[in-house]
Formats: C-alpha cells, structure tokens, sequence
C-alpha cells in the first residue's frame, strides 16, 4: 500500500466520531505486546519500519545505530549496507494510540452511592466518609471547610479496604517491618516504633520492583521464543540429514540385487520412524513452551498493568503474589537430537556385506568413488589462492613468511591486541574474505593429532569463548584424540572415516549455503553443511590447536593449487 493511501486512511480513523466495526474487532485481537518496542520494552513512541519490516521507536533505532559499528536490525540482525532515512509510520502511530486511548476506556466504571434512581460515574472516593461521589455530590468537599480536609482518591467500588478498620480511618501510611498499610493512628498504637512511610512512597519503589520482575519475564518469554527457534532449527536439520541418508541410501541400493530390497524397506522405515519420532518430541516440547509463553504474557500484562495502577492499596496488597515470575520448566539443557543415528544403518550394511559378493562391493565402491571424484574435480575448479592473516593470528601462533603454514608455540609473542585478533584460542584467519560465488582451497592436516579445518564468518567472536558451530559463525570439521573426527554442526556429528585424513579440501557455495568437506587423497566426502544463510563475508578458518608437548608440533600446511580443467 502506497504511503498516502496510508496517510488518506489514518485522517479517516481520526474523523470518525466512533470506531468502525473492523476497529473494533480488530482490537479486541490485539495485545499490548504487539505495540511494544524491542529495545525498550516499551509501547511505541513514533514508530518506525525497517526494511525488514521490522518496527521500533525512532529514538530507540536513532541511537542504537549510534552507538554500532554496522547498520543493522536490532531484532532480525539484518545487515544494511547503507543507514535507511527514518520516517514515522504514521499509521502504526495512530493504532497505537487508538489502542492505548480503547485500553482506557475499557476500565470498568464506578458509580456515585449518593445518587437515587439512575446513578451516575463518580469522579472521586472519599476515605473518611466511606463513600464514592458523583461530580455534582462532590461539590461539598470542594465547599465546606471542614468536608475539604477528607482524603479523596479516585474513584474505587471498594472503598472499605482503603481505610483501617480498626481505627476507621484512611490508610495513608505502610509499616515496612509488618509489611502493610495502616493509618496515622496505627503509627501512635502498634507500630508507634516501626518504619513507616507514605503509601506513594512505597508504592513507587514496589512499581520498580515490579517493573524489574516484568523485565525477568520478558526475559523468559524471549528465552522460550529462542528456544522454540533451536528446536524448529534442530528439526529441520534432523530432517535435511535423514533426507540425505535416504538419498544416498536409495541410490545404492537401487544398483543391488533384489535379494537387498527387504533389508533396504527396513532401513528406510526405521529411519522415517525415528524421524516422526523426533517431530513429535518436538511438538510435545514447542506445545509446552508456547504454554509456557502464554502464562507468562498473562504475567506480563498484569505486571504491566500494576506498574500503571493508581491503586496503592491494591498494589500493595497483591505485591507479595506478584512480585516473581510463575513457576516453569528449565529448558537450559532441552534440547533436540539432530544427529540421525546411524547404529541402524551399520547394522544393515553389515547384513549386507555378507550376502553380497566382493566383486558386486567393489563395483559399488567404484562407482560411488567416481562420482565423488567428479563432484571434487568440480569443486577444485574454483580453487582460490588462501594466505594466513596473521592480524587476526593468536599471539602463540607462528606463521611461516609466505603465509602458507602455521604452528602452534609453546611462547605468548607480544603482538599488538588488534579487534581482530583472537586472544584465547590457537585461530587464525586467511586474508581474502568471500561474500559470494564459490570457491575451494585445500590444506595438510598429515602427521596430527588435533586439528580445526573450515570457514568463519567475519563477525566471529574472536575476543573470550568461541563455540564451534554454523549458530556462533563457524562451519568446520575438527580431528581431537588422533582419531576422533567429527563435524561441529551444533550438536557435534561424529565421522567414520575408511582412513586418516591427510588432506583436506573445503568448497563454499555462498548463495547455495553449501560448505563441504573432502578426503583429497581418498577422493571420498567428509561431510557437508547445506541449507545454510550466509549475509556476511566468509574467511578460512584454521587451528593447528596445541602444542601438546610436541605430539602435535606439525603444521597445518594450504596447499598452493592450479584450478582443474
């Protein structure tokens, strides 16, 4: 919708006398969350839209974009490669405050007891007489001297539990040591030496406290929306990677025997049935966060509405319930399996091997061999000359001259502590850094026990703990123990490999999202990274890791190549 047919419907909506019907259902779909600013937690004030379509306060965007390097969504992290002009959405502007001036209204209404026959709203309560007044019987509190030192509090049907019933008279002070309200006389009698203070007084701190709680279940609301993310994300991995083992496991036994047809209906349904499995897990597990979620927006909105509340004595009353978040699970160490378990499927194969015969394996070996030769003849076609960084080098790392090998040392090099250098793991980065098309680059891993071969994208962490994983901004294959390979796909995937890796070659795929790994000598698939979003540069990444009192002094070694034809 172009901005002033926008505009033409904003000034209808501010001529009409009432809401029209889709107003006001609309409205009664809507919560105050949905208005609310994701950098101050607070309901719009002159909003405005992203590219993304994403929408905060415009003083919340001026000046988190002040005070960052990169122009980008506070929520989405979308990057713009240039500051987009900020102009108030005019409409969202006049919703939100359609919405808010209907929230208002929505307030029940109390009624004068001083009116016979129809009666009419009252405008205040009076504390000492006990009574709730109409504007026109209100007008001797406003009048007589001695009518006009009563205690008026806007209007509440309640009146009685704002005024002490033991002394009758209103409640206007809080005892701190027996945490109530009493009265002035209250303060001569049973609390004549306890720590009293005025009702405001203690309601403002109590409407911080409350603000603070509200903020820890906001927290714990957007806790549980990331956590629904990671398993939908983990779902959906689990999914691509069964798909995968499907795939390659259709194709081979497709060129089999008939005699393997059962074997390879037994394969692929345990296969789908743990995958179902896997779905319904997660469903139960998102059907108990959005639970979750639900009772703490109810939480959310009541909070909301006490630090607002004019009513002390109510605050004050409910404080003790209110004052921490409700009771829920704690999903820190929940989490979805993303790893298909591959014990079935070498079980299988293992049937497998024993009916068939060594010439039928040897032909499957060789045509799988070739076409993973094909695939890395193709990949090598986009080699790229890699040098190491050693800006971005860990002070323990030696770099040789020509920036094609690097070692891990047993001494700290006082080196500048440039933002890109790492500074508590043994990483270094390569120089040239790739923000679209392919490319391949290989690197001798011969001769060590622990290794990290893959790429990063430019905003990695680099200074304090670094988690390896495509979420943090890494995609790589380590070697740990000599032999234990695996793939940090956040959770780590193990890898069987026929034999030791000495070379391994690394193709990107930038808009594909694709990073695979290979056997160079072996001419074989290590593993692979797809469906991945890549939105910033991407560098080679390397660690020779340590030392290890000289087990593993080799280096990593980028191998210099020719592109294949």
């Amino acid at each position: 919708m172009e901005e002033s047919s926008l505009s033409s419907q904003g000034k209808r909506w501010r001529t009409m006398e009432e809401p029209s019907e889709f107003t006001r259902d609309s409205s009664s779909l809507l919560s105050e969350d949905q208005f609310m600013c994701s950098v101050c937690l607070d309901v719009f004030t002159d909003p405005v839209t992203t590219p993304c379509g994403h929408n905060f306060c415009k003083t919340c965007l001026t000046q988190y974009w002040d005070n960052s390097p990169n122009c980008i969504c506070p929520l989405c992290k979308e990057k713009f490669t240039k500051r987009p002009e900020l102009k108030i959405n005019t409409t969202l502007r006049e919703v939100v405050d359609h919405f808010m001036k209907k929230k208002s209204l929505d307030k029940p209404d109390v009624f004068c007891d001083t009116c016979t026959g129809v009666k009419l709203k009252a405008v205040k309560s009076c504390l000492h007489c006990g009574l709730t007044f109409c504007k026109s019987h209100l007008e001797p509190h406003n009048n007589v001297p001695k009518l006009k030192k009563h205690k008026l509090i806007n209007p509440v049907e309640n009146v009685n539990d704002y005024i002490c019933q033991k002394h009758d008279k209103p409640l206007e002070l809080f005892c701190r040591e027996d945490e109530m309200c009493v009265c002035q006389f209250c303060t001569e009698t049973d609390h004549k030496t306890h720590n009293t203070v005025t009702i405001e007084e203690e309601s403002g701190e109590k409407r911080i406290q409350l603000r603070k709680t509200q903020l820890k279940v906001q927290q714990m609301i957007q806790e549980r929306l990331t956590k629904m993310e990671e398993i939908k994300h983990s779902v959906e991995l689990r999914k691509k990677s069964t798909e995968r083992e499907i795939a390659d496991s259709i194709e081979v036994f497709t060129a089999l025997m008939r005699s393997i047809e059962r074997s390879q209906a037994e394969l692929l349904q345990v296969m789908e049935e743990k995958q179902k499995a896997a779905e319904r897990q997660a469903e139960g597990l998102i059907k108990d966060l959005e639970q979750e979620i639900t009772e703490l927006k109810r939480r959310d909105s009541e909070l909301e509405q006490l630090s607002h509340t004019e009513d002390h004595i109510h605050l004050l009353q409910i404080y003790p319930t209110m004052n921490s978040p409700p009771h829920t699970k704690n999903w820190t160490d929940i989490s979805i399996d993303t790893d298909v378990n591959v014990e079935t499927v070498r079980k299988v194969l293992s049937q497998l091997q024993k009916i068939l015969n060594m010439k039928l394996s040897e032909t499957l070996h060789t045509k799988l061999k070739q076409k993973v030769s094909t695939e890395l003849k193709r990949s090598q076609r986009c080699a790229v000359d890699v040098t190491l960084d050693p800006d971005t080098a860990h002070p323990k790392l030696i770099l040789s001259d020509d920036g094609k090998q690097v070692t891990h040392g047993d001494t700290k090099q006082n080196l500048p502590d440039n933002p890109k250098r790492f500074d508590k793991f043994a990483i270094v980065l390569g120089k040239e850094g790739f923000s679209s098309g392919r490319f391949y680059y290989e690197v001798q891993v011969k001769g060590k026990s622990e290794w990290d071969v893959g790429v990063a994208r430019e905003s990695v962490n680099r200074k304090g703990k670094l988690i390896l994983k495509p979420y943090d901004g890494c995609w790589a294959v380590i070697l740990r123990n000599e032999n234990d390979y695996r793939a940090c796909a956040g959770p780590d995937i193990p890898l069987t490999l026929r034999e030791k890796l000495q070379t391994v070659g690394v193709f990107v795929d930038y808009e594909e999202g694709l990073v695979s790994f290979y056997d160079v000598e072996a001419r074989s698939h290590i593993y692979s990274y797809t469906g991945q979003s890549f939105t910033e540069k991407l560098y080679p990444y390397f660690s020779p890791c340590t030392n290890d009192g000289g087990k593993n002094s080799a280096p990593l070694i980028i191998s210099r190549l020719f592109k294949a034809k």
